[in-house]
């Protein structure tokens, strides 16, 4: 099947475009708001860093897709060279088919931001914080993107749908630990989920997750190797709330790809990100600690006192998600 390369293109550039262009507009009303990540404990940074890059990537996110859906209009009225009639029909087609489901993903990233921006600036109590993310699952459930499993039941396909973003949202929340990080963490599984929606003639997901890594790659310049914004909470919480929807949108299971298992692709794309989570929180369960409460035994941190400077470490990280990645496509 040909897949439409120039729409695909398009959608990285834009992510990509919106949200390098954006980053210093943000990163100077965040400066001027006070919405900075200060020097303390646990801390590197000797000044305090803007919390940019979770407004960058969120623009990255929306400008882009508002644009595409006004040119689609325009486009259908009056046809014009720039995409072929196929193209147009397929993108028309998608984005009216999945016109609810769209708007709740959008409005799902809003919140996501929201709340971390809120846990940014407030320091939310956990309770409150993870009341708004089931809150927001909820929604995107109740859209009609949901998992199943297999499993002939709505109240499951909702506690499960909700259980896995909630999962990846935190899990990604707990990775931003370090310069780059959860951003190129992010990247590399939005990457991958474009990979395997493209080669199942899967556009519209394809689109959606190539835009991601636009977003993602436009914001990372100005945090790796050296950070001059973070992500924040709300940019960990957008990365982690758009890899849990990109993992759950592709047909990993299909006539044409039967095999009942494919469905655990996800886990490994994700494995690091998981994997991380799973350790620190049965590290903190076993001390009698919430495990809510951030300390240093990420893996990230174990590299780094096992020598590596914290950009190798990073690099090792990014490495190990990429054969994660590879790996869910043998």
């Amino acid at each position: 099947m040909t897949f439409p390369f120039n729409v695909y293109l398009l959608a990285f550039a834009g992510g990509f475009l919106a949200a390098a262009l954006s980053l210093p507009a943000w990163r100077k009303w965040c400066l001027y708001t006070g919405l900075v990540d200060d020097p303390g404990h646990r801390k590197i940074h000797e000044s305090p860093v803007p919390l940019a890059g979770g407004l960058a990537v969120m623009t990255g996110l929306l400008v882009p897709p508002a644009i595409a859906v006004v040119f689609l209009k325009l486009q259908i009225a009056e046809p014009r060279s720039l995409l072929d009639p196929n193209t147009v029909n397929l993108f028309g087609y998608g984005f009216t088919r999945r016109t609810m489901q769209l708007a709740a993903i959008l409005l799902g990233a809003l919140g996501m931001v929201g709340v971390g921006w809120l846990d940014d600036r407030h320091e939310l109590r956990p309770a409150a914080k993870f009341g708004g993310q089931l809150l927001i699952a909820t929604l995107v459930a109740a859209s009609g993107v949901r998992i199943t499993l297999f499993v002939d039941s709505i109240l499951f396909s909702y506690a499960i749908t909700a259980l896995w973003i909630l999962t990846v949202t935190n899990a990604c929340n707990f990775m931003d630990n370090m310069n780059g990080l959860c951003a190129g963490l992010g990247l590399i599984g939005a990457w991958c989920f474009a990979w395997s929606a493209a080669v199942n003639g899967q556009y519209l997901v394809t689109s959606i997750a190539l835009l991601t890594c636009g977003a993602l790659l436009g914001f990372l310049p100005f945090n790796f190797p050296r950070a001059t914004a973070f992500l924040g909470d709300s940019g960990s919480h957008l990365a982690g709330y758009v890899l849990a929807v990109l993992a759950i949108l592709p047909h990993f299971y299909s006539q044409g790809n039967p095999d009942t298992f494919a469905v655990l692709k996800p886990l490994l794309i994700l494995a690091v990100i998981l994997g991380d989570l799973v350790w620190v929180v049965f590290l903190r369960w076993r001390s009698g600690r919430p495990f809510y409460i951030g300390d240093t035994n990420h893996l990230s941190h174990r590299l780094v006192r096992r020598g590596l400077s914290r950009t190798t470490a990073v690099l090792v990280i990014w490495l190990i998600a990429a054969l994660a990645g590879w790996l869910s496509f043998l």
